[in-house]
């Protein structure tokens, strides 16, 4: 089909309506051809290719499951409180109020008020990283010649710029950020240790505790030894649910946590929120 003109690109865009490629959204999410049988009406039904980025506001006690489909997936993740963005994930917080420098079920992902943006509570993986960030520019050009989000090999830093953007934010407003299905240890020399990724088909599934900015950046890990960029498909599945309220025990899990829920749910009632 010829696109030389105005009503040639005009008809060449229009035939590809419907058309369906490995990695890209699907608009509305209930279209997505096998929704897990445990989940309520999908809002968000994606797969990002290897080396690109997403985001979504998510609605509090909306359940967000991601999925590393080849086993060489790795969900960089930010967290922003949807409509005060000065009110992020805070990674040292999160580690240091729990005791747990390890990201697993039961593990709450706080802001720096001493709440809670969202709890991880499903994971198959067991393959995370809250200690080393993202990728960045420099570091990936300096190992695979390009860290530009065009390129081949974009760091997650970049993919994160693109992603923040377009809701309104800046690379000021970028945090150290989580990553999932692929992790470190830390030795007892202190030095890491990668452990990759646990295989093909390991998810994690988060609970939105308010309303929630989301940022993924499905980019390779930075301490990935392998010379080559390696990136596959991310699955990411967001569907309605109800936030976590009183009496479950992820609530009264630890002091901490209960602390951190109760500080989520005071500041929300005050708002007519909950």
């Amino acid at each position: 089909m010829a696109t030389s003109t105005t009503y040639g690109a005009r008809d060449h865009a229009r035939a590809q309506e419907g058309a369906h490629a490995e990695a890209m959204p699907v608009v509305p999410a209930a279209d997505w051809p096998q929704p897990p049988r445990e989940a309520g009406p999908l809002v968000w039904a994606e797969t990002v290719a290897g080396g690109n980025y997403t985001h979504r506001v998510l609605a509090r006690g909306t359940e967000l499951r991601l999925t590393d489909l080849r086993g060489d997936a790795c969900a960089h993740l930010l967290l922003y409180a949807a409509d005060r963005p000065w009110e992020r994930l805070n990674v040292a917080d999160t580690v240091k109020v729990q005791w747990n420098a390890y990201l697993g079920e039961g593990v709450l992902l706080l802001s720096d008020q001493g709440r809670v943006l969202a709890s991880l509570v499903a994971d198959t993986s067991g393959r995370h990283d809250a200690l080393c960030g993202t990728s960045t520019l420099v570091r990936n050009t300096e190992r695979y010649g390009d860290g530009t989000p065009q390129s081949g090999s974009p760091a997650g830093r970049e993919l994160f710029k693109l992603a923040a953007a377009k809701n309104g934010l800046a690379p000021r407003d970028l945090p150290p950020s989580l990553s999932f299905f692929q992790g470190v240890e830390v030795r007892e020399d202190g030095a890491l240790d990668f452990t990759g990724s646990a295989g093909p088909g390991a998810s994690v599934t988060l609970r939105a505790e308010q309303d929630v900015t989301v940022l993924v950046a499905n980019a390779a890990h930075p301490a990935d030894p392998r010379p080559d960029y390696v990136s596959t498909p991310l699955e990411v599945l967001a569907w309605r649910a109800a936030a976590t309220a009183p009496g479950d025990p992820l609530w009264d899990a630890t002091p901490e946590g209960r602390r951190a829920f109760l500080n989520t749910a005071d500041f929300l009632a005050a708002r007519g929120l909950a």
